[in-house]
């Protein structure tokens, strides 16, 4: 399937500083993405060279075949975008700011809107500068939903949403999954790349340092084991794979990488009572990869 999103070899430097460091990404029609990484790792630069916000130092970036820098207005009639903090009018309402944004987009799905402010649960007659940071957020996804956009670039989308709104954006990026929009999420939230996307990247100080599906990530990270014991826990030393091994009473608990018979071979003779595995959460990938302090 050819690729809707695609970075080859892009790069960006300002001044001595390289932002972006040799990129290379395809996105897929109707995949969600996740792309991960720590503050100052790349990723707003990389959504605005995607975008043709910028120009790119070197390699090229392309949506839906259109170069991003020399094609922008192709580019920016397939996509619909939703930042951290998104600028939008302050005397207008949000019923004004849908017409406008919708009109500039070349069209929207009404019926689709006015579903979408019943979910959100948004006034859309109150002005912007009324709106507190989550309800600017909500006005600015309506809006990327609306429009039906082929591509949906997010950076930081679901900023002061409360609980129960970001479910119902989960709930959106399925939806358009399904209907065969591609979606790129750019958040810190680990947790909602976790539940939306079908592959994820690791952005490191400019690069890709891993991409995957989550299944395909799990190396980087140990499973974590906790077991109880009627008496003293058995002697894990020594056992391959085994680390960062914590004893309290009859209660073990350790991580394990690669295979986990060596392991079983071990406390099976100590007769646990209670056994449970947690498989590595993308959160446990990120601090895998980059470390407490990057």
């Amino acid at each position: 399937m050819p690729a809707v999103i695609e970075a080859a070899a892009l790069t960006k430097r300002f001044g001595a500083t390289t932002a972006v460091d040799g990129l290379d990404l395809e996105i897929p029609r109707g995949e969600v993405f996740g792309f991960l990484g720590p503050n100052g790792a790349g990723k707003t630069t990389t959504i605005r060279l995607l975008l043709g916000l910028i120009r790119p130092t070197g390699g090229v970036a392309r949506i839906d075949g259109n170069d991003s820098w020399t094609s922008p207005v192709q580019t920016h009639r397939k996509v619909a975008v939703v930042t951290a903090d998104p600028a939008l009018w302050p005397q207008l309402t949000a019923r004004e700011t849908f017409d406008l944004l919708g009109n500039l987009h070349g069209g929207h799905d009404g019926a689709y809107r006015d579903e979408l402010v019943e979910r959100f649960d948004l006034d859309v007659d109150k002005r912007i500068r009324a709106f507190s940071t989550g309800n600017r957020q909500k006005v600015a996804l309506i809006a990327a939903f609306m429009t039906r956009a082929d591509v949906l670039i997010f950076d930081e989308p679901t900023s002061g949403l409360d609980p129960l709104r970001k479910v119902v954006f989960r709930e959106c990026l399925a939806e358009a999954k399904e209907r065969g929009q591609t979606v790129f999420l750019s958040s810190h939230l680990l947790i909602e790349v976790e539940a939306s996307a079908d592959r994820v990247g690791l952005l490191r100080r400019g690069r890709l340092v891993e991409e995957g599906t989550f299944e395909e990530l799990r190396h980087l990270s140990a499973v974590r084991i906790e077991a109880t014991f009627p008496g003293a826990p058995p002697d894990l030393s020594g056992v391959e794979g085994v680390e960062g091994v914590h004893v309290d009473g009859s209660h073990l608990s350790f991580h394990v990488h690669g295979p986990i018979a060596p392991v079983l071979d071990a406390i099976t003779p100590a007769r646990p009572i209670h056994l449970t595995s947690h498989e590595p959460s993308l959160e446990d990938l990120f601090l895998a990869r980059y470390g407490d302090g990057d």
